[in-house]
């Protein structure tokens, strides 16, 4: 009779461990995923995969019901097409990108990518981080996109070259430089004289590489990860622009989150963008040290005439986009 009982009751354990186990799976399963993509190398010698990382492991360090994966490379689609696809929503549940491609889905976002409008890091940060800021998200869930956290690249953009160095202003007239397919950026860079060259991120190694472009625009720490420097031998600091970098996700994405799942987000974002923003200075540094090891001439540019040249542009800018308010508020700061 004992027997008989022990067996009994090691069945009901084994029964219960059962089905526990297949309760814990189901509840593993259902976990919902949150895809993050971004256009650069999957190490965290770039500043949108760091970004992307630390958001991810708060989330998943901090909530019983999300996970994350990043998608680095481009694995969705160019930065443009995937927030085509989150406004449907679809593909991404959030991108970490610049802030310019946000110009072609929001007018008034590209005044924060005007050339030579910020004087430093901390000149950005208090701008997006106030009224700016808070103006430019509200525009941006109009179409689609939830702007969990603003930060920053690591480093101004220069013009990276493959074999003509860049001593002056008039040594850029009529190359061919790729940059961002914005108007904001194109514009900008023909009026420093180049020909600017709107091309897909991931095309831009080959078409160095072969002489399709001449150059192109980035910042140093891309210039790395994207190990650039063996198509490039010069970089000219322009520092023409110094662009933000927005974590947005998409609209419909983030309705279906819990008021729980919210608050857990917001402050991975928020962690993200204080490792993003302190690490910027040091970063660029880093990347700069490396590229002169690896041999790339690094020279400085009067940029004098291009600055003055650039307020006006600015104005005009912000005038045709219905953002001289926030124009105003950025110089004011």
């Amino acid at each position: 009779m004992k027997i008989r009982f022990q067996k009994k009751s090691l069945s009901a354990a084994l029964i219960a461990a059962a089905v526990f186990s297949a309760t814990f799976s189901v509840h593993a399963q259902t976990k919902r995923e949150i895809k993050i993509s971004h256009s650069a190398q999957g190490v965290m010698s770039s500043e949108l995969h760091t970004a992307a990382w630390v958001f991810g492991n708060y989330i998943k360090d901090n909530s019983d019901t999300l996970t994350v994966r990043i998608y680095p490379n481009n694995a969705l689609g160019e930065e443009r097409a995937v927030y085509e696809a989150m406004q449907l929503g679809a593909g991404a549940s959030c991108a970490v990108t610049g802030t310019a491609i946000l110009n072609n889905f929001s007018k008034r976002v590209g005044v924060i990518d005007l050339p030579f409008l910020w004087r430093d890091y901390d000149h950005m940060s208090a701008a997006l981080d106030g009224k700016v800021g808070v103006a430019l998200s509200a525009d941006l869930e109009k179409v689609g996109f939830k702007a969990v956290a603003w930060m920053t690249n690591w480093g101004a953009r220069n013009v990276v070259t493959a074999n003509q160095s860049i001593k002056s202003p008039a040594d850029l007239k009529g190359l061919k430089i790729r940059t961002i397919q914005s108007p904001v950026y194109i514009d900008a860079l023909n009026a420093m004289g180049a020909n600017a060259t709107p091309m897909s991120f991931g095309e831009v190694y080959t078409s160095m590489q072969t002489g399709v472009l001449d150059g192109f625009e980035h910042g140093s720490a891309i210039v790395v990860t994207q190990k650039f420097y063996e198509v490039a031998k010069h970089i000219a600091l322009t520092r023409h622009f110094l662009g933000p970098v927005v974590l947005a996700c998409s609209m419909s994405e983030w309705n279906q989150f819990s008021d729980k799942e919210k608050a857990v987000v917001l402050e991975a974002g928020r962690l993200a963008s204080d490792v993003n923003r302190s690490l910027a200075p040091l970063r660029e540094k880093e990347a700069f040290d490396f590229l002169r090891a690896k041999g790339m001439d690094i020279t400085e540019v009067d940029t004098t005439t291009f600055r003055a040249n650039a307020i006006a542009s600015q104005d005009k800018f912000a005038a045709d986009r219905g953002a001289e308010d926030l124009l105003k508020q950025i110089r004011a700061l």
